[in-house]
């Protein structure tokens, strides 16, 4: 799942951004109302997370732009506290939720979850392809009895080609979709990443596999016999 956290304070959006990896999210960070905007159009995102209070482009007027473009997705707004007006102005913009500073992160994490559950994107949390099964809460890779635990990024590469089986991404489009547009990686960490998923298969018995396709990119196939 991949989140898009507009918030001006710097320290914040990072560490919002640090709990979300931790979970399993990838997510791109911005500290602007008119950067949120351009990052939205741009890129696909499962949910988005908005200040109120924001330079440029306020939070408010920002899901108004998103909502007024006939988008549905899932959109939380950080307020002040003890600004009840900020948050009746959030939920009367399109807000699916609003949540006061501060806040724990235990909550934090709990309402992102709820708020990705609401996307019409959303899947179950056990994704299978052939023998193989990715648990989304667990992040286990597992076939039979044999189970191996994934990294972060692993784990995303992993849940993307298992949402889409026989779909050929593009480095550029993984890069995007697990990286961010931020990423100072390498388009060959891709390829790396993907050899760690290939030997992890492989160590599962698994009758499916990642294949390149020359010019093309990657895509998640059953194994030939």
């Amino acid at each position: 799942m991949r989140i898009l956290i507009a918030e001006d304070e710097v320290q914040l959006a990072e560490g919002l951004k640090y709990l979300l990896e931790k979970s399993r999210f990838s997510v791109d960070i911005v500290h602007d109302g008119i950067a949120a905007l351009d990052y939205f159009r741009q890129s696909e995102y499962d949910a988005v997370v908005l200040d109120t209070m924001m330079p440029g482009v306020n939070g408010i007027k920002v899901l108004e732009t998103i909502r007024a473009e006939r988008s549905g997705i899932p959109v939380m707004m950080l307020t002040a506290k003890a600004e009840i007006e900020e948050r009746v102005a959030g939920l009367e913009a399109g807000a699916d939720d609003c949540l006061p500073k501060p806040f724990s992160t235990r909550e934090f994490i709990a309402r992102v979850r709820a708020l990705v559950r609401r996307n019409g994107n959303y899947t179950d949390s056990i994704l299978s392809f052939g023998n193989i099964r990715l648990d989304c809460n667990r992040f286990e890779l597992s076939s039979g009895i044999e189970s191996v635990r994934l990294n972060n990024k692993e784990y995303q590469l992993t849940e993307l080609f298992l949402r889409h089986p026989h779909y050929v991404f593009s480095s550029g489009h993984i890069m995007d979709k697990v990286w961010g547009q931020e990423s100072e990686a390498g388009v060959d960490v891709v390829w790396t990443y993907i050899g760690y998923i290939r030997k992890k298969l492989r160590s599962l018995g698994a009758d499916i596999e990642i294949k390149t396709f020359r010019g093309a990119g990657y895509s998640l196939e059953e194994a030939k016999c």
